[in-house]
């Protein structure tokens, strides 16, 4: 038998690296005198959620080896944030993830808060809340829309978009942005909503909780998509832990985690049972997939109870600070249940108007390293149907 003109190498960890050997080991064995292929997916390419290079090696149809290769959108936040002060780092900070803006931004105006000792007003807190949960359903709504078109499906996304515009419509009368809010600010958000816009957003939660059947009708017991999900990538606690995954990925696996009800922030921890964890155990992608339908649902109910609470608050929805803010030196950690994981925001300052560092954790990174232990040993078109459902933006792993 010819050797290979290339050997190719992965180290995994655990069950991850097993797969890969053994992966690689049929591949000899079925290919005789061949040699495996090495196929570029990417760096631009409508399955990858961004400009992201997979690396694979095939034979046949069968994934050896995926190495993905990031770094190409060269976002460099993390470094423009050390030359802009608090207000400007919001523009960058809600850019990372495109798809999680207003999130993005709470976290960074937490961490300057923490580090500066000052408290929001109550009537912020909750709409912070609310507005959080709102981008939470549009995120999720995104991924259920795209995801089924991404392995052939195409009429869901038109429902998921519908009520996404019904959302964004609200959002948009509150911030002015439809995907860039820039509402939030430290000490609290820019500016309190218009007259009315309550009972408007919940006429549109309304209409949203009602249509959701539509989607699930369409898509979550199809037998196509069943067939391309069922069993497929499927991400063990073990590994999900060992790699930091987070969000709907990690509790698609049974890791019951989520920060809003385990270290709450804002006032999570005064929501009671309609904070609910959405969790399966079975890890492959449609388990995954009905993690993140499964949370809209829960999402609605968190803001209908943010309404409530609303109505029976007044004041100021922000902090009085001076036109130039210089938070002590010092240094703090915040960390946030962002739509796709756990988001961290390290922030450390030398007393100036800008950070002296800001490092961001973000769930997306840690879920497209995932891809090296799932895709070795599955058939090419199975790799678009694992990649999908790691629920990741790639700006959010550049940043």
């Amino acid at each position: 038998m010819s050797t290979p003109p290339e050997q190719h190498v992965t180290v995994g960890i655990g069950s991850g690296a097993e797969q890969v050997a053994a992966a690689e080991s049929a591949s000899r064995t079925r290919r005789g005198t061949s040699t495996d292929m090495v196929l570029n997916v990417g760096p631009q390419h409508p399955s990858t959620h961004g400009v992201l290079r997979l690396r694979l090696v095939l034979d046949g149809e069968y994934v050896v080896s995926a190495e993905p290769v990031v770094g190409y959108m060269h976002r460099g936040a993390e470094k423009l944030f050390e030359v802009r002060d608090y207000r400007q780092i919001m523009v960058l900070a809600n850019r990372h993830d495109w798809l999680s803006a207003f999130s993005n931004e709470l976290g960074v105006a937490l961490a300057a808060e923490r580090l500066a000792s000052i408290e929001v007003p109550e009537r912020a807190v909750w709409l912070r809340m609310l507005l959080a949960e709102l981008g939470r359903v549009l995120n999720h709504l995104m991924f259920l829309g795209s995801y089924p078109l991404e392995i052939g499906a195409i009429t869901p996304i038109f429902y998921a978009f519908r009520e996404r515009e019904t959302l964004q419509a609200v959002m948009e009368e509150a911030s002015g942005g439809r995907m860039h809010y820039m509402f939030n600010r430290v000490g609290g958000l820019r500016e309190d909503v218009p007259e009315g816009w309550t009972s408007r957003t919940r006429g549109a939660i309304d209409d949203v909780r009602r249509r959701l059947s539509e989607i699930e009708q369409l898509i979550r017991h199809n037998e196509i998509f069943l067939a391309r999900t069922r069993g497929i990538g499927v991400l063990s606690p073990k590994l999900a832990l060992a790699y930091g995954a987070s969000g709907p990925v990690a509790r698609a696996s049974g890791i019951d985690l989520d920060l809003r009800r385990d270290e709450p922030y804002l006032a999570y921890n005064e929501l009671g049972s309609v904070l609910r964890v959405v969790t399966r155990t079975a890890g492959d992608c449609h388990a995954r997939f009905e993690c993140l339908f499964d949370q809209v649902e829960v999402s609605l109910d968190i803001a209908d109870a943010c309404l409530d609470r609303l109505a029976t608050l007044r004041g100021a929805v922000n902090t009085k600070l001076p036109k130039v803010f210089k938070p002590p030196a010092g240094y703090s950690y915040t960390q946030t249940e962002n739509p796709l994981g756990i988001a961290g925001y390290y922030l450390v300052s030398h007393g100036e108007k800008t950070p002296w560092r800001l490092k961001l954790r973000t769930a997306s990174y840690a879920h497209v390293q995932l891809l090296t232990e799932l895709l070795p040993g599955t058939l090419l078109p199975d790799m678009i149907a694992i990649l999908g459902s790691m629920f990741f933006v790639v700006g959010d792993v550049d940043k």
